[in-house]
């Protein structure tokens, strides 16, 4: 997979792709990652990418022009174009899925007090990590990138996300323990070290199903 990302501030991604299992990723050549500033296609003689509303209001807003031409030269019948931004559709782990299907995904950070709406046109989906509003879209793209990343094969095992929260259940992942058996007078369950496996997957199915009733019963109702 490929993802472009456009972005103002692309040093911030380097802590959250120099680590850990995405860094392996795109060593191992699973995904490839690009960054792009899209100040760097401004046309304007000094740089600008964002100008005051029309009819008034607070803060600035990214103008057509860079995002457009940044889009058009990274784009491809493959390509996947996405806008993340507080209006969006809400991410969620099925889409997730979905977009790890993808083999190019382009994705454009906001910032500011928004984007020029004729932006949207040239976007296949509109995204939301949530019902709150950041500074900027890095952050979210960095979520996405994980959470898509994680789900290409071959990245971790599969078995892995087959059994993550929010996956087709419905149903929040169940309690897991390690070593030492006893800590601070607190014990494993019994079940979990009977060798029983019958018994093991039925605790754990009711576990799930009771931390999903107390914390999160919206999600039974898609059950």
């Amino acid at each position: 997979m490929k993802i472009d990302i456009l972005t103002l501030f692309p040093n911030m991604f380097s802590g959250a792709f120099d680590e850990s299992i995405i860094k392996r990723a795109i060593e191992d050549k699973k995904v490839e990652i690009n960054l792009h500033n899209f100040r760097d296609y401004s046309l304007d003689s000094h740089n600008k990418v964002d100008d005051t509303p029309y009819g008034g209001g607070a803060g600035m807003v990214l103008t057509c022009q860079p995002i457009f031409d940044c889009v058009k030269e990274l784009k491809t019948e493959d390509s996947k174009v996405i806008l993340l931004t507080p209006s969006g559709k809400v991410y969620n782990q099925k889409t997730a899925y979905d977009l790890s299907n993808e083999k190019h995904l382009i994705i454009i950070c906001g910032h500011y007090e928004g984007f020029d709406e004729r932006i949207t046109s040239i976007c296949d989906l509109e995204l939301s990590i949530g019902d709150y509003v950041l500074t900027g879209g890095e952050i979210p793209a960095m979520v996405l990138v994980d959470s898509i990343t994680r789900l290409i094969p071959g990245v971790i095992n599969e078995r892995s996300h087959l059994e993550d929260s929010f996956n087709e259940n419905y149903l929040l992942d169940y309690p897991t323990y390690t070593k030492p058996r006893v800590y601070e007078g607190m014990e494993v369950p019994e079940v979990l070290i009977s060798g029983d496996h019958k018994k093991i997957d039925e605790w754990r199915y009711n576990e799930s199903l009771k931390r999903t009733k107390d914390r999160r019963p919206d999600l039974l109702d898609k059950r």
